[in-house]
């Protein structure tokens, strides 16, 4: 089994911090959340206690098993996690959701390889769903979810009936502005700055900061702003997530369909924004469209900015301090930059706002990647300009680029590469060459409300 050759910190600190906050509130443990359990004693005498957690992206769906070292004085230590992932997604499988168990049988299996016997019964496994079961309607989502109950029920492991459900999409942009600045610093104090987020997946795009201007709260729909404790502080954040806004489900709309909606018997989709002569195949929600370009004539590039325009229209709401703040950006917003050599794949990067748009413009008038290779390129570069431009985000706004917190997208098991963290308020070693990664919580993981769920974007 192939595991990422560094410590995916992004996503494996938001998995522990929800998996330890899931596990205190409904087991009733201590507040390290894990030593109550009964500990597995290895022969050099460590106590270590394990847990299992389920991502299901709206592509795919991933195993993080954690293994903990455990002291009475001090907070556990993620000492390993096993990793693996599977395709396709958990909404693939909606018409017929008996089929989604065989994946989950998978992932159980690599579980149960993965612990010792003696501690099965002692070790909670849990579930989160994102955007791909968001998107389904709710009778469909409640099939697929049951069934999961179910396997997991029959599992050795420890289960209840709420540890198989569908994040909140605020809850994730709020988990991911946690992490990220748990990363950069931003929660060391009160005088420390924060920085926002945003995040670009398949079935939906989230954006979340820590308003500086108190009218920016008064201001904003009263769910675009949310309280939580967390240190002893009182943290304020700005965060929405847009349903049906992620990348896969936006260039579904652009190129004419509705997620959720039958287009009719017909599988052709036409658009603007691929080149006229392109004609092709394109799998969306387990549905194979052909789709083509229009007939030539107008400008692809002024072509598609009017269609994306339309569809994006009033649908997303400026945040006023954004062009102020330092951003983070996130998944998709960060693959298409990789994929123009924008950025560099391993290290990321600080690409500006025009840097799209100029991208765009180049792509779409197929003076740089010829269509053949990757016809939806244009698509998706016109909509992400247009997309940051609607969220408050100016042209000379840069971007900071941080390598996405799963694999990229084409490989589900493929390297994975830590993001740089300045100021880390958790102390962490990764170690290459098959040794174990390691980071220790600096705080008790019970300071997280409800809100924060884990970011489980995996292959979203």
């Amino acid at each position: 089994m192939k595991k990422p050759k560094l410590a995916v910190v992004f996503l494996v600190v938001s998995c522990v911090l929800v998996y330890l906050m899931y596990v205190n509130r409904h087991y009733g443990l201590s507040k390290l959340a894990i030593p109550r359990l009964r500990p597995h004693v290895s022969d050099a005498g460590w106590s270590f206690q394990y847990g299992v957690m389920f991502d299901a992206g709206s592509t795919g769906t991933r195993i993080h098993i954690f293994k903990f070292q455990v002291d009475d004085r001090e907070t556990p230590k993620l000492s390993h996690e096993t990793f693996k992932a599977i395709k396709p997604g958990l909404s693939a499988y909606a018409d017929d959701p008996e089929k989604c168990t065989s994946g989950i049988e998978e992932l159980l299996e690599v579980a149960r390889s993965s612990i010792p016997p003696s501690v099965w019964n002692v070790t909670p496994v849990v579930l989160k769903a994102t955007a791909g079961l968001r998107l389904l309607p709710g009778d469909k989502a409640k099939q697929l979810l049951d069934k999961v109950r179910v396997l997991f029920h029959q599992s050795p492991f420890v289960s209840r009936d709420d540890g198989v459900s569908i994040m909140d999409g605020t809850d994730e942009g709020i988990s991911a502005w946690i992490t990220i600045n748990f990363l950069t610093g931003g929660l060391h104090s009160a005088h420390s700055p924060t920085v926002g987020m945003l995040d670009l997946g398949g079935g939906s795009t989230q954006i979340t900061f820590s308003p500086q201007d108190e009218k920016t709260i008064q201001t904003s729909p009263i769910d675009y702003i949310r309280s939580f404790q967390m240190f002893n502080r009182t943290h304020t954040v700005y965060t929405h997530s847009y349903l049906g806004l992620g990348l896969m489900s936006a260039r579904f709309a652009i190129l004419g369909g509705v997620d959720g909606s039958p287009l009719g018997g017909s599988t052709e989709l036409v658009s603007p924004c691929l080149a006229p002569e392109y004609s092709g195949s394109w799998e969306h929600a387990d549905v194979v469209y052909t789709v083509k370009g229009q007939k030539e004539g107008e400008q692809v590039y002024e072509a598609c900015l009017n269609k994306v325009e339309k569809v994006v229209y009033k649908k997303v709401m400026k945040a006023s301090e954004a062009a102020d703040m330092d951003f983070y950006a996130f998944s998709y917003y960060y693959d298409r930059a990789v994929d123009l050599h924008m950025i560099d794949e391993k290290k990321g990067g600080v690409i500006k706002v025009s840097d799209y748009i100029d991208a765009a413009k180049s792509v779409c008038s197929a003076e740089s990647v010829s269509p053949q290779q990757d016809p939806f390129l244009c698509l998706d570069l016109v909509y992400i300009t247009v997309l940051l431009q609607e969220l408050g985000f100016p042209p000379h706004k840069q971007l900071k680029m941080l390598i996405e917190v799963r694999p990229r997208r084409p490989e589900p098991e493929a390297d994975a590469v830590t993001p740089s963290a300045r100021g880390v308020c958790l102390q962490f070693s990764c170690c290459q060459s098959g040794r174990e990664e390691s980071f220790k919580l600096t705080e008790s993981p019970t300071v997280f409300t409800r809100y924060v769920n884990t970011r489980a974007r995996t292959v979203d």
